[in-house]
């Protein structure tokens, strides 16, 4: 099992992002760059298959009041196509005593994020097809889906309060669901 200590050094230690709540730019337009249900990403209708030119496009990525997704710098914004979530949270690390622990993600751009207060779970299931749909709430607008098998880690380690299910992260709860 992971420690507070090492979690707290994977939080620490990931580069810092842009500011891109201080970028407003103009809109620049729309660019050709999509982004699938699986998280895959496409330039022009072929996939994007350089790692950390996805992440840096992720870095510089947002979404705003009218629900598109952009990619910004300081003097650009390009819009672009996301069938789903921008983001995947691939898989997860728990550290501390059941109550006490904390819950931390990894996303497809290696980036962690904490379940906490700021980043909570929200979607979880979807409504036109009552599917599991679980999502952390991320910066600038965005969300990341867990991957189906994060998922049940997730509820494998949940615990029960009355008829609902959840889990404790950063001192909050976080309901999976009611079930009875």
């Amino acid at each position: 099992m992971t420690t507070l200590r090492e979690i707290e050094t994977l939080l620490g230690s990931q580069l810092r992002k842009p500011p891109l709540a201080q970028w407003q730019p103009t809109l620049s337009g729309d660019i050709d760059i999509h982004i699938d249900r699986l998280g895959a990403w496409y330039h022009e209708g072929g996939r994007i298959e350089r790692q950390p030119l996805i992440n840096l496009f992720a870095s510089i990525l947002r979404r705003e009041a009218d629900g598109e997704y952009y990619l910004v710098t300081p003097v650009e914004k390009w819009r672009i196509r996301v069938d789903d979530t921008p983001l995947l949270a691939v898989d997860m690390e728990v550290a501390g005593e059941r109550g006490q622990q904390k819950i931390i993600f990894r996303l497809n751009t290696d980036d962690w994020v904490a379940l906490d207060r700021q980043h909570q779970l929200s979607g979880l299931i979807e409504h036109d097809t009552s599917e599991p749909h679980p999502c952390i709430q991320l910066d600038y607008g965005l969300s990341a889906r867990l991957t189906r098998s994060l998922f049940y880690r997730l509820v494998d380690i949940a615990e029960r309060r009355g008829f609902e299910l959840g889990v404790v992260s950063a001192g909050e709860w976080f309901s999976l669901g009611r079930y009875e």
